[in-house]
């Protein structure tokens, strides 16, 4: 166990070291500001990425093993995903039948109607309704 924990901690310090290595030419000065990279700049940034890329993945790789191991040997415990329920479908609307929207529909159709009758008489001069307004 100890063996691993050191492992992860060497690896995070190689992490940190490419990352100082990918900085060092702008925070010593060595490259200079807004200048084209000198081939030492391009070689330390390419080498630090290297370096701590595999850093990572080896700092990654000792914390997976910490985990197993401590797993394996029961002090900390994997809990399972709870799965959400499934969303209920909502419950589908009654058929009706033609019929029955016609029957329902039946009183708004003849409102309609009589409204655009109304509407027409009154264009053509017929007597205005009951209580209406003539806005001549």
């Amino acid at each position: 166990m100890i063996r691993k924990f050191a492992g992860a901690v060497l690896a995070a310090l190689a992490a940190l070291a490419g990352l100082w290595l990918m900085v060092a030419p702008f925070a010593l000065g060595t490259q200079p500001e807004g200048a084209a990279w000198n081939d030492a700049t391009v070689t330390e940034f390419w080498t630090g990425l290297g370096v701590t890329v595999v850093g990572l993945a080896g700092a990654a790789a000792f914390a997976a093993a910490i985990h197993a191991d401590l797993v394996a040997r029961g002090l900390v415990t994997v809990r399972e995903r709870k799965r959400e329920p499934e969303p209920q479908p909502a419950p589908a609307a009654p058929q009706t039948s033609s019929a029955e929207l016609a029957a329902l529909l039946a009183p708004l159709v003849e409102a309609l109607r009589e409204d655009l009758n109304g509407r027409e008489q009154r264009q053509n001069g017929a007597t205005p309704l009951v209580g209406a307004e003539d806005k001549r």
